[in-house]
């Protein structure tokens, strides 16, 4: 047992207002410089909807993730020598259409234009090329739209329903959507560093944080392609990939992401896992029915006497240990089962979970409520307006019942919490739901607890990373120690 720490992500889709402002806090960050208008490392999308870049999610577009080869486990990308023999002209990269032109406004006509009888008008101006531009697409520019026929109806999750569940989701009375944000995975089997032909790609040892080395990037660009989230991106100016990096200087510090902190709806969680390095590839080439409880077997229970000495003795230090048995996101994915990956049959162990939304039912207002068809306990989970088949395709490799399990025990929490607080559901009826689900009355207390009234500490568990320790084991911290008022001679190295 190969026992390694995690940074990990939750976010709970059933409080994600679609405000964008996690988007724009991560723009104004990190990626409002020239030649990377065009990013957006942080994105909101909604679903059904084709996403950003455009049909993202199709891998026989665009070759992400991995793939099974007998008994093997390979990119879809290819090999090295598959790698090698298109160095020069890589035929699965979205083009900058697949994004979009960014743009700015001619503001300056706005106060120069001379007297006339019409308002003077700020054209939309590219700011790759500086000409005039028509604008055609936008990072968000399916917002919202659930009924369009270019957006929603393009969505490939929709192949996984019939005719008549994808014709009855565009009705206008069934009409309905939700928001999925997404930021880089930060997976344990990434796509992205398996295809780097220069190797710029790395994997943090102490926290899992994905990152690119500038100075080894080439801008070869495969790592837009291996990723199948396409959270790679090319930044046209420097000639380098640039991505998400978790703000990791904000996080050794003690403070939350930029886009976790600024979430109005406090949708977002972060924290520690432990898990068993030594199977990742076993669990990745599993059937994709069972991808999703194969990911989960990874994550190992950090109040195990064996896992923390296994832990301890990779060096992962004790507070980490500490705040691995305090992560919400060990009782999301783990205990609780809700949370599950977006997409797990692209076998890349992403470490970003979603909890899935519990939408609106079917059913009509009679009397002044809202009536559903029947009256079975879970007969609204098979009745959404979203099929369970739509959800499945997101969410579990197509397996409906890991969908379903965590579907049905987010209502039954959410009858629990009824009865107890407005009465509208019976004691008896509440504890049978409960029953049903697999779900005991402390853990609906602690999810309805973490779910609707989180304080900041229990959603984000950030440890200290000891980067005094990393020092004293390269130079004498008192060598160093007269510099501490004026900075240093010469300029400090991050390692790998």
């Amino acid at each position: 047992m190969d026992v390694r720490a995690q940074l990990s992500m939750i976010f709970h889709l059933d409080k994600c207002i679609g405000c964008h402002t996690c988007s724009i806090a991560c723009k104004n960050i990190w990626t409002s410089r020239d030649g990377t208008e065009y990013m957006w490392w942080n994105n909101v999308e909604t679903k059904p909807g084709t996403g950003y870049p455009t049909l993202w999610e199709d891998q026989e577009k665009y070759r992400g993730g991995w793939e099974t080869k007998g008994n093997s486990l390979r990119p879809r990308l290819g090999g090295r020598l598959g790698v090698l023999t298109s160095l020069f002209f890589n035929p699965y990269l979205p083009s900058l259409d697949d994004y979009y032109e960014p743009w700015s406004y001619q503001y300056e006509t706005l106060t120069t234009a001379p007297r006339a009888d019409d308002p003077p008008t700020a054209k939309p101006i590219s700011k790759i090329t500086g000409n005039y531009l028509d604008i055609e697409a936008g990072p968000n520019w399916d917002d919202d739209l659930s009924g369009s026929s270019v957006y929603a109806r393009n969505d490939i999750n929709l192949n996984s329903l019939t005719d008549a569940e994808r014709q009855a989701m565009f009705q206008l009375e069934q009409m309905v959507f939700f928001y999925i944000p997404r930021i880089c995975n930060h997976c344990l089997n990434p796509g992205c560093v398996a295809v780097c032909p220069s190797g710029a790609i790395y994997k943090r040892a102490d926290d899992g944080i994905v990152l690119i080395s500038q100075e080894k990037c080439r801008g070869w660009r495969f790592c837009v392609s291996g990723c199948p989230y396409k959270k790679s991106y090319y930044n046209w100016k420097a000639g380098k990939s640039e991505k998400c990096i978790l703000c990791y200087p904000r996080v050794e510090t003690g403070q939350a992401p930029a886009c976790f902190h600024s979430c109005v709806g406090r949708i977002r969680y972060f924290g520690v896992l432990l898990y068993d390095a030594s199977r990742i590839k076993e669990m990745a080439s599993v059937p994709e029915a069972d991808l999703v409880e194969a990911q989960r077997s990874l994550i190992l229970d950090p109040s195990d006497a064996g896992v923390i000495a296994g832990a301890k003795k990779n060096g992962v230090a004790a507070d980490w240990i500490a705040a691995a048995q305090r992560s919400p996101c060990y009782l999301f994915v783990k205990k609780w089962g809700l949370a599950l990956p977006l997409h797990p049959e692209f076998r890349t162990l992403p470490q970003l979970f979603y909890v899935p939304p519990l939408l609106p039912i079917i059913g009509a207002m009679k009397q002044g409520g809202y009536e559903v068809a029947c009256q079975d306990f879970f007969c609204n989970i098979d009745t959404y307006r979203v099929p369970v088949n739509y959800m499945a395709s997101l969410f579990s490799a197509g397996n409906r019942e890991i969908v379903q399990t965590a579907l049905k025990k987010q209502w039954a929490v959410r009858s629990y919490q009824q009865a107890r607080q407005v009465g509208n559901i019976t004691d008896q009826k509440a504890a049978a739901m409960l029953a049903e689900a697999g779900c005991t009355v402390d853990d609906a207390r602690q999810i309805s607890r973490l779910t609707s009234l989180p304080r900041f500490e229990d959603r984000f568990v950030l440890p200290p990373y000891h980067r005094e320790q990393l020092i004293e084991a390269t130079v004498d911290p008192l060598q160093q120690k007269k510099q501490a008022g004026f900075g240093l001679t010469s300029s400090p190295q991050r390692g790998p």
